[in-house]
């Protein structure tokens, strides 16, 4: 039988105020296996108004930082306790093989937990120093408030980890959410908020409506009582909400898209270059915000890193990620299969040369094999825009300042990666990349205790870290006038 998910609003599973239903497809068989509640503007104001009762006047607003901070650990328990059935339902749902989810994606989310349960007790006031008011003494101090309720709109590509960078932050900071979680991927979400109410969250606090962007996303960035929109997607998308959020003056964060550069130098350790290089480009088939699909390779090695990071993709093997001995299963959906498909093919008719992978051939699954171009140039379309697959595009350079300088020739800013053994380098080269992370000797380092994000097209504000919890809040200043 056809399992079936609801809606979960102020601690119930409920259907759409229609009856909508939306289809999830597995990318291994395109079949269907299951259908979730398609969710209308009814439903959004439902949640958000539980959201916006206990925010105002429900338990939650009682409960000061400590009680919130031991809830967020308690949920990281039983986060913990579900390891391996949320790596399974976010890995099944976008064709991905468990280990990844089960090695990167849950021990992250309850790190996220965990760090923000410190935050909890942390996001201080400050007393500041003035002239005083008309010759009188003052005392002027601070105080840290939720900054009200909140939409959290979530991708497929890595559900829970970023559901949990995003509600743990605001739940440390005391505001309550409404997630929208991806239509091809709302299990995680469903089951961490039925996680919430299992470590004694009040019933409205973590509420999940789903549904397509148009109607349950556009609704809830549009609605008078949402504070804040943090939305994690692509660039387009990102534009769109800020559209219809500027005329409320919403709050606003956007992690988006990405076309990192991973830069190679010549005295970079070679293996390890390789092996990082292929780790940036194939984890999640690609489908990672800050894949590190521009290599950037230092003229006088560049064949032969081309040649060895061709090989390391060959090796790849791809299938059902369900059986013994595969390490990359499909992408997530259909459109995601053509659309990468399509970048293959402008790949090919640029005239860059196609070292390993290619073009699909239509089978049954959205499989695509890892793809490796080289003799790329940086006007190329495989090497401007973001393409969201297994596809790695190979560009050289001769010098630091040229390789600088071809890296931040992006509309994109969100990470970058260094591979040197020249520590002075290293420091001169991320120094002056203009993106939000860089990794020296790694790609991507993700830590609950980092801020996270980036400039340009790939985003406004910051997720994780203390930036992260600050962002839920607002600054109140408070003046008592002094006898």
């Amino acid at each position: 039988m056809t399992q079936h998910f609801k809606h979960f609003i102020e601690g119930a599973h409920t259907e759409s105020s229609d009856a909508g239903r939306l289809e999830l497809v597995n990318p291994v068989n395109e079949q269907v296996y299951a259908t979730a509640a398609s969710g209308t503007a009814q439903d959004v104001d439902r949640a958000v108004s539980a959201a916006n009762f206990q925010l105002y006047g429900g338990a939650w607003s009682k409960l000061n930082g400590t009680h919130r901070a031991a809830l967020l650990n308690q949920l990281a328990n039983l986060v913990e306790r579900d390891l391996e059935l949320l790596a399974d339902m976010d890995a099944r749902a976008i064709g991905r093989s468990p280990m990844e989810p089960r090695m990167l994606d849950v021990p992250n989310a309850i790190a996220n937990l965990r760090a923000a349960a410190g935050w909890a007790t942390q996001l201080e006031g400050r007393t500041i120093p003035t002239d005083g008011y008309m010759g009188m003494r003052t005392l002027s101090y601070t105080v840290r408030e939720p900054v009200g309720v909140v939409a959290a709109i979530v991708p497929w590509n890595a559900p829970l980890m970023i559901t949990t960078w995003k509600v743990a932050a605001l739940l440390a900071a005391g505001c309550t959410v409404v997630i929208k979680p991806s239509e091809e991927t709302p299990q995680s979400a469903l089951h961490l908020a039925a996680l919430c109410q299992e470590a004694g969250f009040p019933d409205g606090v973590v509420n999940v409506v789903m549904g397509v962007g148009e109607v349950v996303g556009r609704a809830l960035c549009a609605h008078p009582k949402v504070a804040k929109i943090s939305f994690t997607g692509s660039p387009e998308a990102g534009a769109t909400i800020q559209r219809v959020a500027a005329p409320l003056f919403k709050r606003v964060t956007l992690e988006l898209g990405g076309k990192s550069p991973q830069i190679v130098f010549d005295d970079a350790r070679f293996d390890d270059a390789v092996r990082g290089c292929a780790m940036g480009l194939f984890v999640n088939q690609g489908q990672v915000c800050a894949a590190g699909s521009r290599i950037l390779v230092q003229k006088n090695i560049a064949q032969k890193f081309s040649e060895a990071l061709a090989q390391a993709a060959k090796s790849v093997t791809v299938g059902d990620p369900s059986l013994a001995g595969v390490q990359m299963g499909p992408v997530a959906k259909k459109a995601q299969y053509e659309r990468v498909n399509r970048y293959i093919r402008q790949g090919i008719a640029e005239g860059a040369e196609l070292l390993a992978g290619g073009v699909s051939e239509p089978i049954q699954g959205w499989f695509v094999q890892p793809t490796i171009f080289s003799n790329a140039n940086n006007e190329m379309s495989i090497a401007r825009e973001e393409i969201f697959g297994p596809v790695g595009t190979v560009l050289t350079f001769e010098t630091e300042d040229e390789a600088i300088e071809l890296a931040n020739d992006s509309s994109y800013g969100l990470a970058a990666t260094v591979w040197t053994s020249n520590l002075e380098r290293a420091h001169k080269v991320a120094g002056s990349m203009r993106v939000g992370a860089v990794g020296v000797n790694c790609w991507s380092p993700l830590d609950a205790n980092l801020p996270w994000g980036g400039l340009k097209s790939s985003g406004i504000g910051r997720e994780g870290g203390l930036p992260g919890a600050l962002s839920y809040t607002e600054e109140k200043v408070i003046s008592v006038l002094l006898p």
